[in-house]
């Protein structure tokens, strides 16, 4: 048995020159962004032998990628070759030849070419952006030789627009069964996803495990997309539930500076509790799609989270006033809706309509003040009774505040999922500038409203669970599609 290839799992030779992209483009595919497990280094020798990374779905591989060593003297392996072979064209009893005879002169070609003479197909990665010099030439000869499945990749990265991408890819369509373009670096999972479909049209053999494969990986994609719900879920349940208390002692009551540290003592504390729920939510979704240089933040210590006390959040994040008025309205009118049931009938519909006017009403008094979630804060101090006064705060009483914590949410996921893992530098996670909740629908900012309010005061409706898994599953859906 081949140490690279088994007779019923495809396997895939990456082949491509030191800084054309080869590792990038295994990393990305392969969602690795760890140096240990595929190094992507612009460093001639990197990769000195193959190395065979497998896709595993339930202990059982399914496909094998193997990283190969470049060519280092295509040109004079390709005529040494054409010399063991004589007249006509080589193919593979030549390559063979040429593996068992040659020395260490030509050992990354030899290296090279023994999984593809076990029959591994071939993705030949390629840079646009380089020159189309004779060296190239005679790699794609020398892999045409092989005879195996092959396709050519266009490793299009965005910094080399405007280069002579035609000419590669007429050369490559003589030597290749099929030429596709890709950027390691910018790839999200529709475009792995189309890699992963490509090698369907050049591998018969193997068809039916490479259907089975994609078909894998889209289940596991959408278990992502689950288990990110039920992290964001579990997060904004915290959160908007999320209170702390202190006690002030009689004497503090008559100093009013001592009670006013004791609430900025206090409002610290609670940005510094949901900042750690933040991260911890950050974190999980980091896990779950596999990224280690994409961080929730530099070091515990200087994580803030979502800036709630500066203007631009609530800005550029959560409702607009009439947005906020008819998601309570619509909110407090289904809580009235209740009450008309709960009395058979007999309030004859007054309760929704008082429950939309009140909730609508409220929303859209205490939107005008959203920049300033200090007064809001401050409001949510309360005063216990004993020798000693309890003060709590939070939640924040501003109705917009779950929607700037789930835009919060969604603009790093977004982040999340979009990161290639074939790029090396390490990134703080980071909101975008726009949210996405003002784009909602009116029946999602409804059901969501509606379950924000229970959670807000402690009690979180269980029976709108379900709804809210859909409203959120379908949102991480519309948000990583969008461009």
């Amino acid at each position: 048995m081949s140490e690279w290839v088994q007779q019923d799992v495809p396997a895939f030779a990456v082949v491509g020159r030191v800084n054309m992209g080869k590792s990038s483009v295994l990393a990305t595919l392969l969602e690795i962004d760890d140096n240990q497990l595929i190094r992507v280094s612009a460093t001639p020798g990197e990769t000195t032998n193959c190395q065979t990374h497998r896709v595993v779905f339930s202990d059982r591989d399914c496909i094998r990628f193997i990283d190969t060593p470049g060519f280092s003297r295509p040109v004079e392996a390709m005529r040494e070759i054409q010399r063991l072979h004589g007249e006509g064209t080589p193919g593979v009893e030549a390559l063979k030849e040429f593996v068992a005879k040659v020395g260490e002169e030509f050992g990354d070609e030899k290296r090279l070419l023994e999984p593809l003479l076990e029959g591994a197909g071939v993705l030949y990665v390629v840079d646009p952006a380089k020159p189309l010099r004779d060296d190239f030439l005679a790699e794609m000869e020398i892999l045409r030789w092989t005879g195996v499945p092959r396709l050519a990749l266009l490793n299009r990265r965005a910094a080399n627009a405007g280069t002579d991408e035609e000419a590669w890819r007429k050369r490559l369509g003589g030597a290749f069964n099929l030429v596709r373009t890709f950027d390691a670096h910018q790839a999200r999972y529709e475009e792995r996803l189309r890699l992963l479909k490509a090698l369907l049209e050049i591998e018969e053999r193997h068809r039916g495990r490479l259907e089975e494969t994609i078909a894998l990986v889209e289940e596991e994609w959408d278990r992502r997309r689950e288990e990110a719900v039920e992290v964001i879920i579990g997060f904004l349940e915290e959160s908007l539930s999320l209170k702390v208390t202190a006690t002030l002692e009689e004497r503090d009551l008559t100093l009013p500076s001592r009670r006013h540290r004791k609430e900025e003592l206090l409002q610290q504390e609670y940005f510094g509790d949901l900042a750690k729920l933040e991260r911890k939510c950050f974190e999980k979704l980091l896990k779950i799609h596999r990224h280690h240089l994409l961080k929730a933040d530099s070091s515990a210590e200087s994580f803030q989270g979502i800036d709630l006390e500066s203007a631009e959040t609530w800005t550029k994040w959560g409702l607009g006033r009439g947005q906020l008025s008819v998601a309570a309205a619509l909110a407090g009118g289904a809580a009235g809706l209740a009450v008309d049931v709960a009395t058979g009938g007999l309030s004859h519909g007054a309760g929704t309509i008082f429950g939309a006017l009140g909730g609508g009403a409220a929303a859209w008094l205490k939107g005008g003040s959203l920049p300033d979630l200090r007064i809001d804060l401050r409001g949510g101090v309360k005063l216990g009774t004993g020798e000693g006064k309890a003060l709590s705060m939070g939640p924040p009483k501003n109705p917009n505040f779950p929607w700037i914590l789930l835009d919060g949410v969604l603009t790093r996921y977004q982040r999340i999922v979009n990161r290639s893992h074939g790029r090396r530098d390490e990134e703080v996670l980071k909101g975008q500038e726009a949210g996405f909740t003002r784009d909602f629908p009116a029946d999602r900012r409804s059901v969501l409203a509606k379950w924000f309010g229970g959670c807000l005061k402690g009690s979180p409706n269980r029976a709108l669970e379900p709804e809210i898994f859909e409203a959120l599953l379908e949102t991480l859906q519309e948000v990583a599609e969008e461009k």
